[in-house]
């Protein structure tokens, strides 16, 4: 028996590669653009679970390798921003040199997984070849109007020292530290995402995505139909706009709360309440908005004011209450405690009136104890809409609103508009000179990039500043447009800068004089497969949309999605389920498993371990079966491919049973089913091999090629042993022929009334008569009573129905 010596054979075959590759661009194979959500260089390198998603994007460009296409797979780095800035904190260094030594560590490993990445075309986020065009970006969206500065309450992070967008803070922490956010009042600048709301949403439909991917960008969207209405301040000039998805319960407002932040909250005050409203704004201030929206006890605050209601006239108390935020719709709703849980709810607390205004039949509830939030039901107390079925006035009221000069009808998205500075140094300069004569005025085209200064100190103030912020050599400047001294941007960009448009500078990397080409961007681009986790569906995945419709909208690209198949691979876990990080002790290197079990091992394990898209708990004890099972492949091809042996019809019969359900399992991306295939066959060959004193080489050839992909050393050491003098991967993808896949006999089940009694084997196109005829035969000292009737399921089962 033949030894598969995976040390030997690994080292051999890569030295090949590198001299003859084998993923060449002849510019006439069809594109197939996979990608993998390039990593952030923060950690000290990689562990089983970040291989996972890398072997099945290496899998399935292999696949379309084989397929006859031209794949571009490329890699590359998101250096900048928090994770790598946070990490060289943490071990005392300047983040350009622990990001350099983490770089070249991970590529290292990820060359252990003997990936086929062109590495011609890496990019790097940190380096200013990149970042020009990062920055070339920002200042056309600033020319569009897109990149504005406004000053108002952001998420900051007490730990990271640094101002964070909503996607950032999660259950009330920032998604990098887990510290919990709190409020700070700063100048930032913004990028306006929200003017491209109804295409985000919208352009979903066209996308070949998980749909709870779909789902979740279309919740955060989140686009809801209604009506401002104007609610005049009593005795005052001002009116409270509210935005609300039902004005037809309008009748039903018995008060109104505003956001804390409100532009009008603490003028509201009367001097009976001022110092309980002025107490309460702090209070809120302290909160992040999740932890707001989150808190089941509701909190809040008489003004002392009143509005007045637009339709009845009714006097309308004014509330501050921390549930409502200022950067959704109005900053100011109307209540209706009848017909609302939240509102019901504030309302007994509080004491305030409740009054119903849809009943179900028409019929009021005497005594209310919930609020009646059914879909539908009759108005009641609602003046001139009483009778009216609320389902059908929902859809009319905004209009009616706004015929009345009350309001108007609108649209509303819980989209916010992106938080784009950072108080950091390891990030992007943005491009902004600030001049006291002409404004904010962008660096010319020209100076780009405009260059992260080198510095000792680049830890964050904590003031609100950048530490760039205390460097007066750069921050002090002139002014591009008229000459006069003045100042640069000195925040910095967020770590999503870069990777929203990365994938597009692969194919065109070291274009010094355009983001992209045109010609290159129409023949490599969009991304075919994107593979990555799903943590990143309302963060990265939305950026990128946003700005590869900017760009499409600019004519640098002529598509305006950037990724058209997106597939979200599962984590791995360590015991219980618990997520791999190195302050609980359970990462697990892949560096000892690639030297005791071999790469192509280690790659099958990583997808045999469960279903590609879930969550798999890691063990290593399963790798041992793997490896068993390649072993026992590598002996079955080496024990047979000297043998003259003739193809069987059952070899034929197997091998093209083999492409079919392998092909199939493939493109379902059942990774996990492959494997066990691949297992199945094998034995079944091993089997055959003994009965017949060998295996046809045509079949082991079959084989190799569809295992290739999976374990790319071993199927070129097996292709070449079995007479290929060329790659394995230039052989052709095998297909399969469905005639030769039929069985030429059946193992047909015998039954009397549902119950077998025997088995025979018989033609696979046998007539019903002889079915019927030889299972009667097989079972005739059994039927001993009168035949009523006899069935036969083609190629399955003939039961005898008897009395």
């Amino acid at each position: 028996m033949s030894q598969y010596n995976h040390t030997a054979i690994e080292k051999k075959w890569r030295s090949n590669w590198e001299k003859n590759p084998i993923n060449v661009n002849d510019g006439k194979k069809e594109k197939y653009y996979c990608l993998d959500m390039f990593p952030y260089p923060s950690g000290s390198g990689l562990h089983v679970g970040h291989w996972r998603g890398y072997v099945i994007s290496d899998v399935w460009s292999r696949y379309q390798l084989l397929k006859g296409k031209y794949v571009i797979h490329p890699m590359g780095w998101d250096a900048f921003g928090l994770p790598a800035e946070n990490y060289a904190i943490k071990m005392g260094v300047h983040p350009a040199i622990s990001t350099a030594e983490n770089v070249k560590n991970i590529k290292r490993q990820i060359g252990e997984i003997a990936a086929i990445y062109d590495w011609d075309m890496e990019v790097n986020t940190t380096d200013p070849g990149f970042y020009k065009w990062t920055q070339w970006i920002f200042v056309q969206m600033f020319k569009k109007g897109l990149a504005y500065e406004k000053e108002f309450p952001i998420n900051w992070c007490p730990s990271c020292k640094t101002g964070l967008a909503n996607e950032e803070v999660v259950n009330g922490c920032c998604e990098r530290c887990g510290t919990t956010v709190t409020k700070k009042n700063l100048r930032q600048w913004m990028l306006k995402i929200t003017a491209y709301a109804e295409r985000l949403l919208n352009d979903l439909d066209k996308l070949d995505w998980p749909e709870k991917v779909k789902k979740m960008q279309t919740d955060w969207i989140g686009k809801s139909y209604g009506a401002e209405v104007d609610f005049p301040v009593e005795g005052r000039d001002e009116k409270i706009t509210v935005y609300t998805t039902r004005p037809d319960t309008l009748y039903g407002a018995t008060f109104m709360v505003l956001a804390p932040e409100h532009s009008l909250a603490k003028s509201l005050a009367t001097d009976e309440t001022r110092e309980a409203v002025e107490k309460y704004i702090f209070d809120a201030s302290m909160k992040s908005n999740v932890d707001r929206l989150q808190d089941k006890e509701k909190t809040g605050v008489f003004t002392g004011s009143y509005a007045v209601n637009p339709l009845n006239g009714a006097k309308t108390p004014i509330w501050l209450s921390d549930y409502v935020l200022a950067d959704y719709g109005t900053g100011a709703i109307m209540c209706v405690p009848a017909h609302d849980d939240r509102d019901f709810e504030f309302a007994k607390k509080f004491n305030i009136p409740i009054i119903q205004v849809i009943a179900k039949d028409g019929k009021e509830i005497e005594d209310m104890m919930e609020a009646y939030t059914e879909a539908s039901g009759i108005m009641i107390n609602s003046g001139e809409w009483n009778g009216m079925e609320s389902s059908v006035l929902k859809q009319e009221a905004p209009a009616m609103i706004e015929e009345r000069g009350l309001g108007k009808k609108t649209v509303n998205y819980k989209l916010r508009d992106w938080v784009f500075s950072r108080q950091r140094y390891w990030g992007e300069p943005i491009p902004i000179i600030h001049c006291p004569n002409c404004g904010n005025v962008p660096v010319p085209e020209d100076q780009l990039p405009l260059e992260l200064p080198k510095v000792e100190s680049y830890q964050p103030t904590g003031t609100g500043e950048s530490p760039l912020a205390g460097i007066d050599e750069w921050v002090n400047t002139t002014c591009p447009c008229c000459g006069a001294p003045a100042k640069r941007e000195t925040n910095t960009m967020p770590q999503w800068a870069g990777s929203s448009w990365y994938f597009l500078r692969y194919v065109d990397s070291k274009n010094n004089e355009e983001l992209v080409s045109r010609e290159k961007a129409d023949k490599y681009l969009p991304v075919d497969m994107y593979i990555g986790g799903v943590e990143h569906a309302v963060l990265h995945l939305l950026y990128s949309r946003f700005y590869t419709k900017f760009l499409c909208d600019i004519g640098a690209i002529d598509f305006d999605e950037p990724f058209k198949k997106l597939f979200n691979q599962g984590m791995i876990t360590g015991k219980n389920g618990i997520k791999m990080s190195k302050s609980k002790g359970n990462v697990v290197s892949p560096d000892d498993l690639v030297r005791d079990y071999g790469c192509d091992s280690l790659r099958l394990y990583e997808l045999f371990v469960g279903p590609p898209e879930l969550d798999a708990e890691w063990d290593d004890r399963g790798i041992e079966g793997v490896s068993r099972f390649l072993n026992r492949f590598y002996n079955l091809v080496m024990d047979n491919k000297d043998k003259e042996v003739e193809a069987t019809k059952e070899m034929i019969k197997i091998r093209h049973k083999l492409v079919f359900d392998i092909e199939q399992r493939f493109e379902q991306f059942s990774l996990n089913t492959v494997i066990s295939g691949f297992m199945e066959y094998n034995n079944k060959l091993i089997d055959l091999a003994k009965k017949e004193g060998g295996i046809d080489r045509e079949t082991l050839r079959t084989f190799t090629v569809l295992l290739a992909p999976f374990a790319p050393h071993l199927g070129e050491e097996l292709w070449q042993a079995l007479g290929g003098t060329d790659s394995v991967f230039h052989a052709e993808w095998p297909e399969c022929d469905p005639e030769k896949m039929k069985d030429d006999e059946k193992e047909i089940a015998v039954q009397i009334n549902g119950k077998t009694r025997a088995v025979v084997t018989l033609p696979a196109d046998v007539s019903k008569e002889d079915a019927i005829a030889a299972g009667k035969e097989a079972v005739k000292d059994k039927l001993t009573g009168n035949v009523v009737k006899e069935i036969y399921v083609p190629g399955r089962i003939v039961n005898i129905v008897m009395k």
